[in-house]
């Protein structure tokens, strides 16, 4: 398992200096600038490569190989139950689910576990990050991007197999429950924190993305109001407004505290010696956020839309 990991690693960051190298080219950049960035990029592996396996070999033992794979498989189990018993609940809350197509009932069942492991998730970072001294600054000398405990390698592991589960889903059914943007934040999501998780590195910044995941229950619930034929009620307005809010604080301003406290604790994450984890935090996240900008425009319209038309009516 490990091997294919660094396997994988060298042959991922031997296709991203081509990939800088062309692009520079490309633009009109000097060779010579070309090469300095790659050679850059060798020097950092050369430097941090060994201890980087270093590390993983000391955290990757076996024991926690054996957590891992059965947080993982509590994941998708936790996933399977949450869909059955979504199915079951489902027709004694809302007498139309009997009534709907069977793509609309698989994806209500599939939201049903979404919706589960996003408050699960959600609940479970805020623990790790305000109600525990794991990454309390004060609590120890360990740089914070080293820590981590055998509960939040386990929140981890079950989150991995909450996106092996509903990425297959998706995969499945595709497009039914979602397009190449799904099939992208998902791929994104699973890499990020499977390198957090082998390395036992950057946790407090996984953790810091997988809260934004507490927006997922409104946006599910928007969903169901719709299927249900309840669009124009008062309680579809107020889900939306509360979307908005959400979505603005847990993954627009959350966001501008993450890359703030990477800047300002830029000593440590340069400490980060596991190659792939340290370029994994500074790609990764950008590409997330600006994926949250987009859907929060489209947020953003839909309830000045709503709005619009109410002031209209009335």
């Amino acid at each position: 398992m490990l091997y294919i990991v660094l396997r994988g690693q060298d042959i991922i960051m031997h296709s991203l200096k081509l990939y800088i190298r062309e692009k520079l080219q490309a633009s009109g950049c000097r060779l010579g600038f070309a090469v300095a960035i790659e050679n850059t990029m060798d020097e950092r592996l050369l430097n941090h490569g060994s201890s980087g396996f270093g590390i993983i070999a000391d955290h990757a033992t076996s024991s926690n190989q054996i957590r891992w794979l059965l947080s993982v498989f509590g994941g998708i189990v936790m996933c399977k139950v949450a869909y059955e018993l979504t199915g079951i609940i489902s027709p004694l809350v809302f007498k139309g689910f009997t009534k709907l197509e069977n793509k609309q009932k698989l994806e209500w069942k599939n939201r049903g576990f979404s919706t589960f492991h996003a408050i699960f998730a959600a609940v479970g970072a805020v623990y790790f990050l305000l109600f525990t001294d794991l990454f309390d600054e004060h609590a120890n000398e360990e740089l914070i991007v080293n820590r981590s405990s055998a509960l939040s390698d386990t929140l981890l592991g079950m989150s991995i197999g909450y996106f092996f589960s509903d990425l297959a889903m998706i995969i499945w059914t595709y497009p039914t429950l979602g397009g190449v943007e799904y099939l992208l934040h998902h791929g994104l999501s699973l890499f990020a924190i499977i390198q957090s998780l082998i390395s036992g590195q950057v946790q407090f910044y996984i953790l810091m993305v997988l809260f934004t995941e507490i927006t997922t229950p409104f946006v599910n619930l928007r969903w169901y109001l719709d299927v249900a034929g309840k669009k124009n009620s008062t309680l579809y307005l107020l889900n939306g407004i509360a979307m908005f809010v959400g979505w603005l604080v847990a993954r627009v301003i959350l966001f501008v505290f993450f890359f703030y406290h990477i800047f300002t604790h830029f000593d440590q994450v340069n400490q980060v010696f596991y190659p792939m984890g340290y370029y994994t935090l500074l790609t990764i996240p950008p590409m997330i956020a600006m994926m949250n900008l987009l859907w929060f425009w489209k947020i953003a319209k839909g309830l000045i839309k709503t709005l619009t038309k109410l002031t209209k009516q009335s």
